[in-house]
């Protein structure tokens, strides 16, 4: 078998971990799986209750292609206005999307040549290396420090690397660090990358996990942010619908239209009855993410205090449902996940 692009491509970290736990479990250990961001609540019952409905009419279970379902695209399109004050045209600026995560690693094909340069955060979504692999472009890793609030400045990076990129994948509320994004930051980001002719990919499925007062921003209230970003929203996290895989890319009608071209050739669309069921949560969002959200502060609150006892340096995250733990000199990070597994079952 030849290498090719699969060859290039690194192992899936959490694939992996997904193996080694079947494996301890058929020993009989108890597992406590904290490798993905994928909670154990249920969807909500609007959610159900639709799909059980949609899924009796022949109609739904036809083709969605790209078009997809009107009334899905239109209540993306006043989520959007409702949440954000962000105004979109639901058939030109909204993309229905099988999760956000193909949106993600099919918008370089969309916007990017091969050998481009595509800048992601280090550490960061997976899914962003397999993009740049996949779409044969050429990955430049901007590291997340803690001195920087875990914020990608591009007026850091090399000019070298932004002369020539033409993607940048930005990520916040943050996976893995939890790190937020101030407005100035957006605004500074959104005017360097216009004026230097790159494309953001926004990827925002946390943007309703949030706590203690902090409401997480769309990138597109920024003024000029719709000519150079795809924004990536999900309904996976937020309202416990992960198997689901539905989402949708929103942004300008050039970059939204570029994107549906590639996955007219890629996928024919979320089934429609799970665009129909979207809809209804979508209409309903701030009231159904409430008592999720919620719990995963509950959570939160229990870990952090919990990590503090035993001396590690926990901070409190204001959004997403990760916590960011330095494990101090010496310890590997990745060894330290396959031991915990192994000799602790987590």
């Amino acid at each position: 078998m030849r290498g090719g692009r699969v060859g290039r491509l690194p192992d899936y970290a959490v694939a992996e971990l997904a193996a080694a736990k079947k494996r301890l479990q058929a020993g009989g250990m108890d597992v406590i799986d904290l490798s993905a961001g994928d909670t154990d609540f249920a969807p909500p019952e609007i959610a159900v209750e639709a799909l059980r409905e949609a899924v009796g009419d022949p109609a739904m279970s036809r083709y969605a292609f790209q078009v997809g379902l009107t009334e899905f695209r239109e209540a993306v399109a006043r989520y959007m206005q409702r949440r954000f004050g962000v105004e979109l045209d639901p058939m030109t600026e909204i993309l229905p999307l099988i999760g956000s995560k193909e949106g993600l690693v099919n918008l370089p094909l969309a916007v990017l040549d091969a050998g481009d340069i595509c800048i992601m955060p280090d550490p960061g979504y997976p899914a962003y290396i397999g993009a740049a692999v996949l779409s044969e472009t050429q990955a430049e890793y901007a590291p997340l420090r803690a001195d920087a609030g875990f914020l990608v400045e591009m007026d850091d990076l090399p000019v070298a690397r932004t002369d020539r990129a033409g993607l940048v994948y930005l990520n916040y509320p943050n996976n893995p660090t939890a790190a937020v994004a101030p407005r100035d930051y957006l605004e500074r980001t959104v005017d360097f990358c216009r004026e230097h002719g790159i494309v953001i990919a926004y990827d925002n499925p946390y943007v309703e996990i949030t706590y203690d007062g902090y409401r997480a921003p769309s990138i597109l209230e920024i003024d000029g942010a719709r000519e150079v970003t795809v924004e990536f929203h999900s309904l996976s996290k937020s309202f416990a619908m992960t198997g689901w895989r539905i989402g949708f890319a929103a942004g300008s009608a050039e970059l939204i239209g570029a994107l549906r071209k590639v996955k007219s050739y890629v996928d024919a669309g979320p089934f429609l009855a799970v665009q129909r069921a979207a809809a209804a949560v979508l209409d309903r969002a701030e009231e159904l993410v409430r008592p999720i959200v919620d719990r995963l502060r509950e959570r939160r609150d229990v870990a952090v205090s919990a990590f503090q006892r035993v001396g590690l340096e926990a901070p409190n995250p204001q959004a997403s449902m990760y916590v960011w733990i330095p494990l101090g000199d010496g310890l590997n990070a990745a060894q330290f996940a396959r031991d915990v597994l192994e000799k602790e079952g987590v």
